[in-house]
This record gives structure tokens, sequence and C-alpha cells, in this order.
């Protein structure tokens, strides 16, 4: 387990100041939103259980020059703003040797109690300000998926489902999501 570095308590916080501690080992995961430092616990198994299931099927499904990738993987989508989102999908052009740089295509993010809040209404406008085309977030506690898709005026609600119902998405590309199929044991 690395030590924390110690970070200025005047100013808000700059990707060099994020770069000092994002090697910090403490099963922690830390992202930078606005230059605030936001640091959240690792997930527990019905998360990670959301994660591998729908990373695979979106990696089973994307076309090429796109890429699937899991938390923890830096994105910069600003001077004072890296995020990790749970699953990401990216253009080659934006895959750097240490981090993705600008908005994925696809941002998604599984609730859990620690994040509900950044997920639902910080991240929700960070992504969107950003200019990243899709964003979908999964409660795995009630088994359902909102995805949201980047119009000229913001983002527009494309999807919701609960349960067993599909929803049976165009962007990024065509693809069928079920959140119960990703929720359960």
């Amino acid at each position: 387990m690395g030590l924390m570095p110690t970070m200025p308590r005047s100013r808000p916080l700059t990707l060099e100041d994020f770069e000092k501690i994002r090697d910090v080992d403490d099963g922690h995961r830390y992202e930078l939103i606005d230059g605030v430092l936001v640091v959240t616990p690792s997930p527990v198994p019905v998360h990670q259980r959301v994660v591998t299931r729908l990373s695979h099927a979106l990696s089973a499904s994307a076309p090429p020059g796109h890429e699937v990738f899991v938390a923890p993987l830096d994105i910069r989508l600003a001077a004072d703003t890296v995020v990790q989102p749970d699953i990401l999908v990216a253009g080659a052009a934006s895959i750097t040797e240490r981090r993705i740089e600008g908005a994925p295509v696809l941002a998604v993010e599984v609730l859990s109690p620690s994040t509900r809040h950044f997920d639902l209404s910080l991240k929700h406008a960070r992504y969107e300000a950003a200019g990243c085309p899709n964003y979908w977030v999964i409660d795995p506690h009630e088994s359902s998926l909102h995805a949201w898709h980047l119009t000229g005026g913001g983002y527009d609600l494309v999807g919701h489902v609960v349960g067993a119902q599909p929803a049976v998405l165009s962007h990024p590309w065509p693809v069928t999501v079920v959140p119960h199929d990703l929720t359960r044991p």
C-alpha cells in the first residue's frame, strides 16, 4: 500500500496534483471532479457482476475502432476533472498510454449507496458538458437501466427499463440490455 501524498488545501486540485495520487493502492477509487478529490470504497459483488456481464456484452458487439474498458481507468474530461466510470467505450484516437483523453463514446455507472448522488447528478452533468455522446446508469438494487443520448440540447433519455424488460438501444451501436440478466446471481 502506498503513502498518500500531501495535497494543497487552499485551491482546487489540478491534473498534476491528481497524478501524484493515482498510483496509491489502498482499495479506494480516486476521481477529480471540478478540482475536488472524490474517494469511493471498492465495489460489492453485485456491482462487479453487472460490470462484468455488461462489459462482455458490449465487447462482443463493439464495432471496429471502439474498445471497452472497465474501472479503474482514468478519463480526463477537463483540466480539473478526471473520472473513472465503471465501464467506458473509447475510440482509438482518445486512448493514450496513461488514460483516455476527452469524452468517451459511452460512460456507464453502476449505482451504489456511496456513489448514487455523484453518478445521477454531478457525473451526469460533467459527462454532458464534456460532450460524452452516451451515458448509462444501472441500479443493481432495483434492476434498472437509464440510458441518455446527447443531442444539440443536452442529454435526452432514450431508454429506461426495469427487471426483465429489454432496453433496445441504438447508441452507441445497436445493443439490447436486460437489467435482470445483469444483476441475477
